[in-house]
């Protein structure tokens, strides 16, 4: 895979993440409002336009590693603080 296509690839991931956590939002305020939900998927908002951002600058590898960090890290503290 040449870099170019690596770059678009991480890009669609990010976007398809972006995506996703809208509709886990979505499903997540339908069950009732909640500022925690909001705040947390927005977050998850932020990292995936992050690494949109760093894959359109070349840096693939960084990008993936902030997504893949950052949605395990929106989906533990969710678990966890759903928990208490």
């Amino acid at each position: 895979m040449t870099p170019r296509q690596a770059r678009r690839v991480r890009m669609a991931m990010g976007a398809v993440a972006m995506v996703a956590m809208a509709v886990v939002l979505v499903v997540r305020l339908g069950n009732g409002s909640s500022l925690l939900s909001v705040g947390l998927y927005g977050a998850a908002f932020v990292l995936s336009g992050a690494v949109i951002e760093m894959s359109r600058r070349g840096r693939t590898r960084l990008g993936m590693a902030v997504l893949v960090t950052g949605f395990v890290g929106v989906l533990a503290a969710d678990w966890w603080l759903r928990g208490i």
